[in-house]
């Protein structure tokens, strides 16, 4: 408990650095666009979504192969107890 804790408040203080850089992208990107250069926006937009779906394309593919594979384990847990069954009634 106490190690999830300190985890959880090193994150939280972690957090100020990174919301100190959003206005230093914004303040770029209107820069850039007023100057009439659109594709360091472009590339910031793209780099934004990618950092937001990349994990969600993680934790998908990571419980894909969860639930396949306990799937695949709860098929041999019913073949395992259907063998048991057929040998105890002989």
């Amino acid at each position: 408990m106490k190690r999830l804790f300190t985890l959880v408040i090193i994150m939280l203080f972690s957090l100020a650095e990174t919301w100190a850089q959003c206005a230093m992208c914004r303040t770029t990107l209107e820069n850039n666009v007023s100057n009439g250069e659109v594709g360091i926006a472009a590339g910031i937009n793209f780099g934004i979504m990618y950092l937001f779906f990349a994990p969600y394309v993680l934790i998908g593919t990571v419980a894909f192969f969860w639930y396949r594979k306990s799937k695949n384990h709860a098929r041999e847990l019913e073949i395992k107890s259907r063998i048991k069954r057929k040998v105890s009634t002989l």
